[in-house]
């Protein structure tokens, strides 16, 4: 029996009631298409060894296991942008504190929205996901997504990536054999409804793939980019912060030089988990810490 059968994640009640039982600030991690909570473990090493209360609640239905995962694929299927961002909306809403929201890929797009919403005390989204509004469409963001978007019915599917497409759209900047590590480590189907969401976002005035960028309560953003990445190529991460800069909120942007999209997955994760540290540190008050 494997070690996740034995001790299955904990459900996002008991992080809940763990976060608030702490008295710790608390920081909500929020994982993208194509991955599991699992992705952020390292990160919440991290944060908790930092002084935070954090909590990685997956999708609705998201399986335990990678294996799992990729056995039932259809547990993934039909997940939208809207609902996905209600189950955090919720999640969050149970929280004594306001959490500092992090987001990778649609995760990205989630604690943005969660964030125009007036629900997170600081924002990192990183290699975002991009919304209404949010113009440029690379030839590469295209091709990334192409294995979903290429069939119209795979709006109601889930869809996995093969090892080859997985390379090109998270691991194109890491050499073959991490590059295959990490496919068989991390990568699992994933809903293609908010691929066609955020397709076509711009076309659909009614679209749920959007944020509110001006609200006054949205709080401090730091939107990392990945200056190799295909998914969310820098043009997106651009466009992305130049709309968030219309908040009267502190607005930042940092690009990482030589990274892909697997940026919080990747032998460099430590450098980028760095970067969101400090930028919430900053802005969230920890027990017995004086910001000055």
């Amino acid at each position: 029996m494997s070690e996740s059968a034995q001790h299955p994640p904990p459900t996002t009640e008991e992080l809940v009631d763990r976060a608030n039982a702490s008295g710790r600030p608390p920081v909500v991690f929020i994982h993208g298409l194509w991955l599991l909570p699992q992705s952020w473990d390292r990160w919440t090493s991290a944060f908790e060894e930092a002084g935070f209360a954090p909590l990685a609640p997956g999708w609705p239905d998201d399986p335990a296991t990678v294996e799992e995962a990729n056995a039932h694929p259809e547990v993934f299927a039909r997940k939208t942008v809207g609902q996905v961002a209600d189950h955090y909306s919720t999640t969050i809403e149970k929280l004594d504190k306001k959490p500092a929201v992090l987001g990778h890929s649609f995760g990205g797009l989630l604690a943005q929205i969660v964030a125009g919403r007036g629900q997170s005390a600081a924002t990192v989204a990183i290699d975002a996901a991009p919304f209404r509004g949010v113009l440029p469409l690379p030839i590469s963001a295209l091709r990334a997504a192409a294995p979903v978007l290429g069939n119209p019915l795979n709006r109601n599917r889930a869809v996995p990536l093969t090892y080859e497409q997985f390379r090109y759209a998270f691991a194109n900047a890491v050499d073959e054999d991490e590059a295959k590590q990490l496919y068989a480590e991390f990568a699992v189907p994933a809903s293609g409804a908010p691929l066609f969401q955020a397709a076509t976002a711009n076309l659909n005035p009614w679209t749920e793939a959007k944020a509110d960028v001006k609200n006054p309560d949205r709080g401090p953003m730091l939107v990392i980019s990945g200056e190799k990445d295909n998914t969310v190529p820098p043009a997106i991460s651009n466009a992305i912060f130049r709309r968030q800069s219309k908040n009267a909120g502190v607005t930042e942007a940092v690009t990482m030089a030589g990274r892909g999209h697997g940026l919080v997955i990747d032998h460099g994760w430590p450098e980028v988990c760095d970067v969101s540290l400090a930028f919430v540190k900053r802005f969230v008050p920890q027990p017995g810490v004086h910001l000055h």
